[in-house]
């Protein structure tokens, strides 16, 4: 099983790959910049990235996922935002493919006062730009559903079949299945009926083949509340069997499975790591 969680990079870049070993972690995400912030002059040196590539090696870490910052908006409709947010994630995916990190996750962003058409358009043309610029990199491009707050694009996949049907390239493009999300945003898979309706929406509208990922978070918050809020695994509405059906669905158990619960102390990630072990049968 490849199991890991979304550890901080703070101090050097490769210290991230060290968190993530020493949670007995065997796949990793992480921002690897502060994703409430513009780039600015800030760079990874030559040495950090190559120490981050032989760790990553040396601990068999793999794949590796970088998540896309914040304040990227491939889907505003203000010029200046939009086009600062391309040239952003250009230089993110550059940096991942220096990184030898396999995929870029991304959430679809918010088309704001406009529709959800338009910021579909918007997206889509973004990343036709962003995939013929980075032509070079074989670094994925992961879409991530969402809960639906606000005018948040992509808590439903037929958001998703809009964007690959508008690319002219797509075998770069793939999907982040978040758990938390989907039910947050109305897809009931607690229940083994509803984690089955919500793998057919998938694979009917873009295709389960292109799952790379699934960020395993239980949902803080009644069904459909569309409020992104995690919680520990089992301690929310998915609950401890709806999570057992997901990491042994045979349609997803050979996934890379990402966490992203709470961690209001250090132990926090061990536990959840620990709980989710537990549920997975040995063989």
């Amino acid at each position: 099983m490849r199991l890991g969680v979304h550890v901080s990079a703070a101090g050097r870049v490769y210290e991230a790959v060290e968190r993530s070993h020493s949670l007995g972690c065997n796949t990793m995400q992480f921002f690897s910049r502060n994703p409430q912030q513009w780039r600015g002059e800030y760079y990874l040196e030559a040495g950090d990235i190559n120490e981050f590539i032989r760790r990553s090696r040396n601990y068999r870490i793999k794949p590796v996922f970088i998540h896309i910052p914040y304040l990227i908006n491939l889907a505003s409709p203000n010029p200046r935002l939009y086009e600062a947010s391309i040239e952003a994630y250009i230089e993110d995916i550059l940096e991942a493919h220096l990184l030898k990190a396999d995929y870029i996750v991304t959430h679809m962003g918010s088309h704001k006062e406009t529709s959800e058409e338009a910021g579909l358009k918007r997206l889509s043309e973004a990343l036709n730009r962003i995939i013929k610029k980075t032509g070079n990199t074989k670094v994925g491009i992961l879409l991530e559903n969402t809960a639906g707050s606000g005018s948040w694009l992509g808590y439903k996949f037929m958001h998703q079949k809009v964007v690959f049907d508008a690319l002219a390239e797509k075998k770069r493009l793939g999907l982040c299945f978040d758990t938390a999300h989907a039910y947050l945003a109305g897809y009931d898979i607690s229940t083994k009926d509803g984690l089955e309706e919500t793998l057919e929406e998938i694979d009917r509208t873009v295709g389960l083949k292109y799952i790379k990922l699934i960020h395993l978070n239980d949902a803080k918050g009644p069904l459909g509340s569309k409020h992104d809020r995690h919680e520990h695994i089992g301690k929310g509405g998915i609950g401890l069997a709806g999570m057992r059906r997901i990491i042994n669905h045979p349609r997803l158990r050979g996934l890379p499975f990402i966490l992203e619960t709470p961690r209001e102390d250090e132990e926090a990630n061990k536990i959840d790591l620990a709980t989710v072990k537990r549920l997975r049968p040995k063989g």
